[in-house]
């Protein structure tokens, strides 16, 4: 594929995966990660989505601040950052190119389950230790570990706006601690701050609009939506790869 066509793929995909995150308040990173990955080193994708979920998460993260739950934060964030640390050790270690056939198959089994509307039942913080563990290692090799959160602050049973509150801000600070890794780990060259510069004013114009609209759709016209482009993104990896 010839780079300008490359370059046009990916204004496109950045486009449709910060107006699904402006809709829905999370997303980008899941449609995001595995379509670049088509055509981009895993190593680069995931630090390059990285800083953009980091910019999109912080403003919502700050808005909601006063309607955290910080008792389930504070319980949630060592366990995300020790997995993290692990995900960083093997991100660092690993051909990244043999991960990607992992980044298929989870992209469409959560697809899968998005698509079930599974009910959600209430848990002990012990539930924490699996889940968030393996959304910080998910997370640091995917960049897509956000599911694990959410099910797990779905299991505490929070109010709605407790709920949204706190995975927005659970979202900035996990994000915010990947990128410090990685910018210690080296995982960003010149030419990839570059590239992220150039993001930027795309991802704030489609967040933008994806705000603007998001009354206009239902949480299930959504969810299907979002569903079936995880799975087309997550099977073009399987068989790209």
């Amino acid at each position: 594929m010839e780079p300008s066509s490359q370059y046009i793929i990916a204004i496109g995909i950045l486009a449709i995966a910060y107006y699904i995150r402006g809709i829905s308040g999370y997303g980008s990173g899941l449609l995001a990660i595995p379509s670049l990955a088509l055509f981009m080193p895993l190593e680069q994708v995931v630090p390059f989505i990285a800083v953009l979920d980091f910019l999109a998460a912080l403003t919502h993260g700050l808005h909601y601040r006063k309607l955290v739950n910080w008792r389930e934060l504070l319980v949630l964030i060592p366990i995300a950052i020790m997995g993290m640390g692990i995900g960083l050790m093997v991100f660092s270690l690993t051909d990244t190119e043999s991960l990607k056939p992992g980044l298929g198959i989870f992209i469409i089994l959560y697809a899968i389950y998005s698509l079930l509307h599974i009910p959600q039942s209430s848990a002990t913080r012990i539930w924490s230790v699996p889940l968030v563990t393996t959304g910080g290692i998910v997370d640091t090799l995917f960049g897509t570990g956000g599911p694990f959160y959410v099910i797990y602050l779905r299991f505490r049973k929070m109010d709605k706006t407790r709920f949204v509150a706190t995975i927005a801000m659970t979202f900035m600070i996990a994000t915010g601690i990947r990128v410090s890794g990685y910018g210690m780990a080296g995982f960003y060259p010149q030419e990839l701050l570059e590239m992220i510069l150039l993001a930027i004013p795309i991802m704030i114009l489609f967040l933008y609009l994806g705000v603007r609209t998001h009354h206009h759709l239902s949480s299930r016209q959504f969810s299907y939506i979002l569903s079936a482009l995880l799975i087309i993104a997550g099977i073009s990896l399987l068989v790209k790869y």
